[in-house]
């Protein structure tokens, strides 16, 4: 028999990264988050998307050639200790535990709303304590959503989609409108045109492009993973980038932004159904089922963050270190985010758990693009502009749109960040130590 230990087989191509890149990020992204986008942006929704595009463009880039160095690990902190600084890796990863925490926050926060629109008898409290349960009991239980299951879910939402682009279709051409600046407004009105207030909605709309990252995980799968994550990371974000920006246009023919909405967290859903009536129960279920999922997914991978901080002694060993003898799911960690989760979405709007996780994912996609810029060309023997210019300018955008989070946002953000590096520098003795191994372990056989 053969020494050697099993290894991953190289089985996924381009388009299998692709799909499983738009699957992550849901064909239906914009969706949750178009009314705090809207309201935001003062109504330039598809504007913002576009312009969020441009940056995640430049992101995707980085995180592609990073790839191509890294092929077997892909992850924003270790790009950033590895090719910058430990120090500044560790700040990295403790901003990137932040969006893992907040993820299955804001999950529950709108699948409650949304419940709560579509059976009003039913008070938010009780939906947002039944989402907590049940995604907290299927993640103790160890479930683990296969590939078949998401594609599936991939399949219906863009069903969804598509009956949506048909039902507005029809009613914008069958309802008179006022010439041909009724169709431009949606990316430019100049009554309520500002910069600001669009550079503010870009910092939330960012958020439709979260998860493309992870197309740089499945590295050690890929065929010619040096090429092909490179080009699905910036093929993923696009092809995001445009569907988005047409629901979002649709949506905005639909339902101009001089009407306010009836409920924020669900403005997607009465655009839909101003569309067609039956569409507002149909696309409602597919969201709630489409970011129940999301946050049945990120609770866990919290969890086995923690995990890892916990069996490195970054957080007490005793608490966030175990593993369930029966499962083999870290039982404490999984109840201790569904917990937080729960608690937040009482305490926290949805519009501010959402600015508070970009806060801490563009600190990611800057660390990504300056550990890009270091590597190819600070280091690099010829300096290429090609090598130059992605990256200074993927980090500006990503920093323009950090500085244009509310100031609340950028508050409890900094407070997070503050404590993660005093407790980074305690545990290291002023990072003089080894720094948190923020690894995930590896999965059980």
């Amino acid at each position: 028999m053969s020494s050697n230990p099993p290894r991953l087989r190289r089985a996924l191509h381009l388009w299998d990264l692709v799909l499983y890149g738009v699957i992550v990020l849901q064909p239906t992204a914009p969706m949750p988050v178009y009314g705090v986008v809207s309201d935001r942006g003062h109504g330039h929704v598809v504007t913002t998307i576009l312009i969020a595009l441009i940056a995640m463009l430049f992101t995707a880039m980085a995180y592609g050639r990073m790839a191509q160095a890294y092929p077997s690990a892909g992850s924003a902190f270790t790009y950033v200790g590895q090719e910058i600084n430990p120090a500044l890796g560790y700040i990295t990863g403790w901003s990137m535990v932040m969006d893992y925490m907040l993820n299955p926050l804001i999950c529950i926060s709108w699948c409650s709303s949304q419940a709560n629109q579509l059976a009003p008898g039913v008070p938010f409290w009780i939906w947002a304590i039944f989402f907590f349960l049940l995604i907290t009991a299927l993640n103790l239980r160890g479930i683990k959503t296969s590939a078949r299951v998401n594609a599936g879910l991939a399949t219906a939402m863009g069903v969804m989609v598509t009956i949506f682009f048909v039902a507005a279709a029809r009613y914008i051409f069958g309802h008179p409108h006022d010439g041909s600046s009724f169709f431009t407004k949606p990316f430019y009105d100049p009554r309520t045109f500002q910069a600001g207030a669009v550079l503010g909605g870009t910092s939330i709309a960012v958020l439709t492009y979260i998860g493309f990252d992870g197309i740089s995980t499945l590295s050690e799968e890929v065929e010619n993973p040096r090429r092909n994550v490179l080009l699905a990371t910036v093929l993923t974000c696009i092809v995001v980038g445009v569907l988005s920006a047409a629901e979002c246009y649709a949506a905005q023919l639909i339902w101009p932004a001089s009407q306010p909405f009836p409920n924020e967290v669900t403005a997607f859903v009465d655009v839909a159904a101003r569309a067609a009536a039956p569409l507002s129960w149909l696309l409602g279920l597919t969201l709630i089922v489409a970011t129940f999922g999301s946050g049945l997914g990120s609770q866990l991978g919290a969890a086995r963050l923690l995990y890892g901080m916990g069996r490195s002694n970054a957080l007490p060993r005793e608490f966030f270190g175990v593993v369930d003898a029966k499962r083999h799911v870290p039982r404490n960690n999984v109840l201790f985010v569904g917990v937080v989760a729960l608690i937040g979405a009482f305490r926290i709007p949805f519009d501010l758990g959402a600015e508070m996780l970009n806060f801490g994912a563009l600190i990611a996609f800057m660390g990504v693009n300056a550990a890009s810029f270091m590597r190819y060309f600070v280091r690099a023997n010829e300096k290429r502009l090609v090598n130059l210019i992605p990256p200074v300018l993927g980090f500006l955008i990503c920093l323009l749109l950090w500085l244009n989070l509310s100031h609340p946002a950028q508050l409890w953000g900094s407070i997070w960040m503050l404590v993660g590096i005093a407790l980074g520098a305690w545990k290291t003795r002023g990072f003089r130590g080894k720094l948190i191994d923020f690894d995930l372990p590896p999965e059980e056989a």
